[in-house]
């Protein structure tokens, strides 16, 4: 009997700490949990997200919030079956954020990668409205290139046979679209000054077939001052477009909150368009606990955003950062903004 019982308890004791081990493994999920908002227009750690230099900036009342997502990379079982039972969390598999042949130290490089970008491309964005437009211009002139003596480096592109150049790929397309020999009007402005010269294309010296102008282009902003962005810790693009409505609010008189707090997502291109993310059931959470009165989601996002509604947090629906203006000018008036529809 007592060897009976000892081999009952040892076995026992073995089922239990097989059970523990088992509850204590690591699994191939992550944990998506709603993470902290940030005030584009206030400070984080006592330093100014938004930094603008030589420019007067306007105070505002209300509050422009960027969320994030919280991602638990190390999920035990216990935590997989409290998570799968939560309301705000999401149990995802690991290849979702952490893409197989890929190391979290190189995801967590292309997402500051991408971080960066979308900073550059909410300053674009937010300068181009604000009536500073990217310019095209000519970086340099090839030796007995096609525009040799008839452009000059820093000549600003402005039109090819009277349509209007807004970057550089509109300039290649246009010239690529005819044949070697074709005569093109190009317009510019030379030290402030319009003028304009009929260029016919040369043969590229290498393949003898694609048309070229025998200049090298670039893009650039002319502005008086300095915008910076000082924001640690996240990564990823999708702070681009309250990025580009914090630049925009700082800048001009208008104030874009009329006292309310506004929170959204979505990446934001050279072009305005607002473009979807991931999260965004957490991101509303996130932005329901932050106090926010309205959310912006990007169009795309919209039909899972319905799905995972927060109450008493009403949502917009955005393409491009003009209909984001639109739902905040709408709604700081006591009107209703565009809502998401689920097509």
């Amino acid at each position: 009997m007592r060897r009976r019982g000892v081999t009952v308890i040892l076995g026992a004791l073995l089922t239990a700490l097989l059970a523990v081990g088992v509850m204590a493994a690591p699994l191939p999920y992550v944990v998506l949990k709603p993470g902290p908002t940030v005030n584009t227009l206030g400070s984080s750690n006592g330093t100014q997200v938004i930094q603008v230099t030589n420019a007067k900036t306007t105070e505002s009342a209300g509050q422009l919030r960027l969320t994030t997502v919280n991602v638990q990379s190390q999920v035990e079982l216990v935590w997989a079956i409290s998570s799968w039972f939560s309301k705000k969390d999401a149990v995802v598999p690991r290849a979702l954020i952490y893409p197989p042949g890929q190391t979290e130290k190189q995801v967590e490089q292309q997402n500051a990668e991408e971080w960066t970008a979308s900073q550059e491309s909410a300053v674009t964005v937010a300068l181009t409205k604000l009536g500073y437009p990217v310019q095209t211009y000519v970086k340099s002139i090839s030796a007995d290139g096609a525009a040799t003596g008839l452009l000059r480096a820093d000549d600003v592109i402005t039109a090819v046979d009277g349509a209007k150049v807004t970057n550089p790929s509109g300039l290649t397309d246009a010239v690529r679209a005819k044949p070697v020999g074709t005569t093109f009007t190009i317009s510019y402005t030379r030290g402030g000054q319009a003028g304009s010269a009929k260029i016919t294309t040369k043969p590229d010296a290498t393949d003898h077939k694609t048309p070229r102008l025998g200049v090298e282009i670039g893009t650039k902003q002319p502005h008086p001052f300095d915008v910076k962005i000082d924001l640690d810790k996240i990564g990823g693009p999708s702070a681009g477009l309250m990025f580009t409505l914090g630049i925009m609010d700082k800048l001009e008189p208008a104030d874009l909150t009329g006292g309310k707090i506004i929170a959204g997502t979505g990446t934001i291109d050279d072009d305005g368009n607002v473009g979807p993310i991931g999260g965004i059931p957490q991101k509303l959470v996130g932005a329901k606990r932050a106090g926010a009165q309205i959310f912006l989601v990007p169009k795309d996002n919209c039909a899972e955003a319905l799905k995972n509604a927060v109450d008493g947090l009403p949502m917009a629906e955005v393409a491009t950062v003009d209909d984001a203006l639109t739902a905040l000018k709408a709604f700081t008036s006591g009107g209703t903004p565009k809502p998401c529809s689920a097509s």
